[in-house]
């Protein structure tokens, strides 16, 4: 359970981040995008944090 939880946290704060960039132009991007770059956030995240705890095995 804490591989997990530690896993969520490294991914929410690598989301977090990113959505702070995004938000500094989300103003001029059409919606889809917006919906296009949330799913890169979350897809990198997941992968972001499973390198850092060295799951990718």
């Amino acid at each position: 359970m804490g591989l997990r939880l530690a896993t969520s946290v490294l991914t929410g704060v690598f989301c977090a981040g990113f959505a702070l960039v995004i938000d500094l132009v989300t103003d001029a991007l059409p919606m889809l995008l917006v919906i296009v770059m949330a799913f890169a956030s979350g897809f990198l995240g997941s992968l972001f944090a499973q390198l850092v705890l060295g799951r990718d095995k």
